[in-house]
C-alpha cells in the first residue's frame, strides 16, 4: 500500500517525510518536481505520476503537496481519499493546516500518522477515535508534557475500536443533546452569450455535527432522493437500506463528520438563480476597448444573493483597465491580467454593474474571443437541487428516556439547521 508520505511546500522544499514499510529516498520526488515544472499552476500537477519503480499520488491543499509513494497497483482514488482525510485530520487537530503549524506540532503529526496507517494500510481514520489515541495539543498539555516528559498518546485503546461501530466511542454523555445538518451545494454551469445554459451540474455534501448521548440510531429521508447520483456515504450509513428504500439509516460518529456527498446531473437541474449581462468589445486598429458587466438575481425564491465575486482573465494585450463599479470594489493586476470585482450582496432594486474602458497594447491584433467570466456567489437556505429533508427519526431508548419533553427541541434544530448552502457557479461566455 503506502510506503512513504512527503509534504512539500510551494517553494519545492520537503519539510516532512514519514515512512511505514521501508525508507524511500527523497530522490523519488524528482519525478514530482519535473511534473510540477511542466504544470502551469499548482492545481494542474497530475494526481498520479508513474516512475520506473514507484507511483506518486498527490493532492494539493493549503499550499502544500501531500505526496504518497506506492510500489504496487492500488486504486488511485483510494489513496487520494486517504490523503484528503490526512489533511482534514490535521485541520481538526490544529485548527488550520499549514507548514508552520505542522512544524510546530511535528511530534503530534508523526504520532497521528502512525495511528492512521498500519504497515502502510489505513487503520484509524475517524477523528473521534484518533483523539482518544492521540490527545489534541493544548497549552496546558504541552506544559505538562514538557515538565513530566510524557506524550500525547492515550493510556488505553479506544472502546470504539473493538466494537461493531468503530467510528463511535462508547459511553458518550451530553447534558445538551443536539444535532446539526448542513446541506452545501455547488453549481458548475456554462452559459452562452444569450443567457442559455449549455451545461450545468451540482456537487453537494451534507455535513453533520451530532452530539447525542449513548448509541443513537438516526433515520433521514428526502423529498426526491432519486435526483442524487454518484452518492458517496460515510461508513456509518447502512447502504442496503438506501438501495432498497432510499432512506439514510445510521449510527452517527460523535462530533463533526461528512454524512454523504452527491452529484446531480444536468438533466435534473433547475434554473440558474443568477444571470450575467455583458458587453465586451475590442476594436481593430484601436488602443481602447469597452467593458461592461451587469449581475442580477433570477429565481432565488426571495432569498438574498450574497458573497458575489466576479473574476475574469483578460487577454495578454490588455495593459490597464479604467472601470467604475456600482457597488463594490474592483482590482486589476496588470501582470497576471486578472480582473476581480467584489460585489457583496445584490440589491434587486439597484443591480450591480461594472463599466469602463480597456487600454490595449499598440500594434496587437484583436483577440479571437471574449474573455471568460467567472461568478461566485452564495445563497443561504436554498437548495438548488430541490432536495429537502422530509422526515427524520431517532431511536435510542436511553436518550429518549433522558430527553422526555425536550424531544421537540431537537426536531427544530434538525429541521432548521440543514438549510445553509453555498453555490459556486462558473460562467464561460
Amino acid at each position: 500500500m503506502i510506503h512513504s508520505l512527503f509534504l512539500i511546500n510551494s517553494s519545492g522544499d520537503i519539510f516532512l517525510e514519514k515512512h511505514w514499510k521501508s525508507v524511500v529516498s527523497r530522490s523519488v520526488c524528482d519525478y514530482f518536481f519535473e511534473a510540477q515544472e511542466r504544470a502551469t499552476e499548482a492545481e494542474n500537477v497530475p494526481p498520479v505520476i508513474p516512475t520506473p519503480h514507484h507511483y506518486l499520488l498527490n493532492v494539493y491543499r493549503h499550499k502544500i503537496f501531500f505526496v504518497a509513494v506506492i510500489q504496487t497497483e492500488v486504486p488511485p482514488l483510494f489513496v487520494i481519499e486517504f490523503l484528503h482525510r490526512v489533511v482534514d485530520t490535521f485541520q481538526d487537530y490544529f485548527g488550520v493546516c499549514s507548514e508552520v503549524v505542522i512544524k510546530d506540532n511535528v511530534v503530534v503529526v508523526y504520532e497521528v500518522l502512525e495511528e492512521m496507517l498500519d504497515n502502510g494500510f489505513p487503520l484509524a481514520t475517524e477523528s473521534n477515535i484518533l483523539k482518544e489515541l492521540i490527545k489534541p495539543p493544548t497549552i496546558l498539555r504541552t506544559v505538562v508534557n514538557t515538565i513530566t516528559g510524557s506524550t500525547n498518546v492515550g493510556d488505553q485503546l479506544p472502546t470504539g475500536q473493538l466494537s461493531v461501530v468503530p467510528w463511535r466511542r462508547t459511553g458518550v454523555k451530553y447534558t445538551n443533546n443536539e444535532a446539526y445538518f448542513d446541506v452545501i451545494e455547488e453549481i458548475d454551469a456554462i452559459i452562452d452569450k444569450s443567457g442559455s445554459t449549455i451545461t450545468a451540474e451540482i456537487q453537494g455534501v451534507i455535513d453533520a455535527c451530532v452530539k447525542l448521548t449513548g448509541m443513537p440510531d438516526l433515520t433521514l429521508s428526502f423529498m426526491n432522493p432519486r435526483l442524487l447520483d454518484d452518492v458517496s456515504f460515510h461508513p456509518c450509513v447502512r447502504f442496503k437500506r438506501w438501495e432498497s428504500e432510499r432512506i439514510l439509516s445510521f449510527i452517527p460518529p460523535d462530533g463533526n463528520f461528512r454524512l454523504l456527498s452527491y452529484h446531480v446531473s444536468a438533466q435534473n437541474l433547475v434554473a440558474i438563480p443568477v444571470y450575467v449581462k455583458h458587453n465586451i468589445s475590442f476594436r481593430d486598429s484601436s488602443s481602447l476597448g469597452r467593458f461592461e458587466i451587469t449581475v442580477g438575481p433570477k429565481q432565488t425564491m426571495g432569498k438574498t444573493v450574497e458573497g458575489v465575486m466576479v473574476t475574469s482573465q483578460m487577454p495578454k494585450g490588455v495593459l490597464n483597465m479604467s472601470l467604475t463599479p456600482s457597488p463594490g470594489v474592483h482590482t486589476f493586476d496588470p501582470v497576471t491580467k486578472l480582473l476581480s470585482w467584489d460585489v457583496g450582496k445584490i440589491n434587486p432594486q439597484k443591480l450591480p454593474s461594472l463599466k469602463g474602458t480597456m487600454s490595449l497594447q499598440a500594434g496587437t491584433s484583436k483577440p479571437d474571443e471574449n474573455p471568460t467570466i467567472n461568478l461566485q456567489f452564495k445563497i443561504q437556505q436554498l437548495a438548488i437541487s430541490g432536495k429537502w429533508l422530509s422526515a427524520w427519526s431517532l431511536h435510542s431508548p436511553i436518550l429518549l428516556h433522558a430527553l422526555g419533553e425536550h424531544m421537540s427541541d431537537i426536531q427544530n434544530v434538525l429541521l432548521d439547521a440543514y438549510g445553509d448552502m453555498s453555490v459556486i457557479t462558473g460562467f464561460f461566455i
